[in-house]
């Protein structure tokens, strides 16, 4: 690997446009055929907009956003907090990681994994991923994550199957 043309730090507060742009991208390049277009619109868009601006504007952001940057571009971030109930299941850790996304041009450069470092440092923690992402799955596995065999049809995301990790 060549030398690193990017750098992990906290969030802006005016990065919320650009957070929803990769958001949206990256979901599209993890999930494609797996879920509908509407998940990729402009109403996605949108939608993760008001998302990123009301998070960006919490206190405990800088905390919980970790975002990967190539010349002032996002190219990547990674968000956690506290585990809460998710459908049926109660936490089974303390702490979880709600997203960790990487353009895929970025793909094998350890920008996730550099997210993943910085948002967790090593803690316990649980995830929610598609059972269908394989490339996922095996960057949690190298990472200490195993599958606790929960799974869940997400309603929110058109009964899309998804495993806990656990680590």
């Amino acid at each position: 690997m060549g030398a690193v043309d990017w750098q992990v730090t906290g969030p802006d507060v005016d990065d919320a446009e650009q957070l929803a742009s990769v958001h949206v991208q990256a979901w599209r390049e993890a999930y494609g055929e797996l879920l509908p277009e509407r998940f990729y619109d402009d109403s996605a868009r949108s939608g993760r907009l008001l998302m990123w601006s009301r998070l960006l504007a919490q206190e405990d952001a800088g905390d919980r956003v970790r975002v990967a940057r190539h010349e002032g571009r996002l190219v990547g971030f990674a968000l956690r907090g506290r585990a809460v109930r998710h459908g049926d299941h109660p936490p089974a850790r303390e702490e979880q990681l709600y997203a960790l996304y990487v353009l895929a041009p970025w793909y094998g450069r350890g920008v996730a994994h550099a997210l993943l470092e910085q948002c967790l440092s090593g803690r316990p923690a649980q995830l929610w991923v598609a059972k269908d992402n394989a490339r996922a799955r095996r960057f949690y596995e190298k990472n200490g994550f195993t599958s606790d065999g929960t799974e869940q049809a997400d309603h929110e995301l058109d009964g899309l199957v998804e495993v806990r990790m656990v680590r």
